[in-house]
């Protein structure tokens, strides 16, 4: 088995104990090399049967005996060029093992916008001058209800912190998923209008597909309670701009938490800049100290799999997108 592992913004670094794992599950015959660069790992990938990490097209082409990939990422999106979805390569990943930091960085967003933190750290000092306004504006999330739109691993995650903070959990999903303590029932699809709804708070937690590319547009926005919180820590693409803007000037909802971003890096004059009450950082979301990890474990365990034919963990479909 020769494994190719590729370092970058997800995995940024590998120890030489999880080099000597993934070397000890691939057996006496494996060979095991780390770049640290794609540039680098097209001049590695000759005779590459696994490769750990981001595959963009000018690398699948130097690599014409790769069988699988894991991914560095947990969005998918990125190998939806029809060279590798169209492909018998195996497609998996972190799937199920990013929520509890996404939901972490979700629910910042969120307190940010409903605790005030943010004016109240732009007053700095000033912010005693101000104090009756910072209050009157605070809400708590206590019996609020939180929406949830797809019940994968961050949605699950989203719903145990939201049932922690004592909020009613609602979901949404396309697959047929049973409820859990947090969530009684995960209904369908066609409940996405009665999901927005009852919601005070809307969170996204879905992946970036030919379905959910810009679904978030004005008619979507007209079914959201009237005040309500828009939260997006999965992929920006899935929310019209626009749209967004026109249901935050017509004070149709109430603020919006935004980790990722329709344009990447958001541009320094794009308007929700200067909104009060859009709260915004640059993907920054799925940054864990347990992260890589977390999936070169799952990895080691692949390997393992693999040499004996079992069931991998966290498989993609390729051409779902998921």
């Amino acid at each position: 088995m020769n494994i190719l592992v590729i370092l970058g913004l997800t995995m940024p670094s590998i120890s030489d104990t999880e080099i000597e794992n993934i070397k000890l599950a691939s057996g006496p015959n494996g060979i095991v090399t780390v770049a640290s660069s794609i540039g680098e790992a097209m001049e590695l990938a000759q005779d590459s049967e696994v490769i750990l990490g981001h595959v963009p097209l000018p690398l699948l082409e130097k690599a014409p005996k790769l069988k699988w990939v894991h991914s560095a990422s947990s969005g998918v999106d990125i190998y939806a060029y029809p060279e590798f979805r169209d492909s018998e390569i195996v497609l998996t990943g972190e799937k199920g093992l990013v929520g509890g930091h996404l939901a972490d960085h979700g629910f910042a967003l969120l307190l940010t916008m409903t605790r005030n933190l943010q004016r109240a750290i732009k007053f700095g000092p000033e912010g005693w001058d101000n104090r009756a306004e910072l209050r009157a504006e605070e809400i708590e999330l206590d019996g609020l209800n939180l929406g949830i739109l797809g019940f994968g691993g961050t949605g699950q995650a989203m719903a145990k912190r939201g049932h922690a903070f004592g909020m009613s959990c609602l979901a949404v999903d396309n697959n047929v998923i049973q409820g859990n303590h947090d969530v009684a029932e995960v209904w369908g699809l066609d409940s996405i209008p009665e999901l927005l709804s009852l919601s005070d708070v809307v969170a996204i937690c879905l992946p970036l597909t030919a379905e959910t590319q810009g679904f978030f547009n004005d008619e979507v926005f007209e079914q959201m309670r009237k005040g309500s919180f828009l939260i997006n820590v999965t992929r920006g693409e899935i929310v019209n701009d626009k749209a967004l803007q026109r249901a935050l000037d017509s004070g149709h909802i109430r603020g919006a938490g935004l980790d990722v971003h329709t344009v990447e890096p958001m541009p320094k004059d794009h308007p929700f800049w200067n909104y009060e009450n859009v709260v915004m950082t640059p993907h920054t979301a799925g940054a864990s100290q347990l992260r890589s990890g977390r999936n070169i474990d799952r990895f080691v365990q692949n390997i393992a799999r693999w040499q004996t034919g079992g069931e991998l963990l966290g498989v993609y479909d390729k051409q779902a997108g998921y």
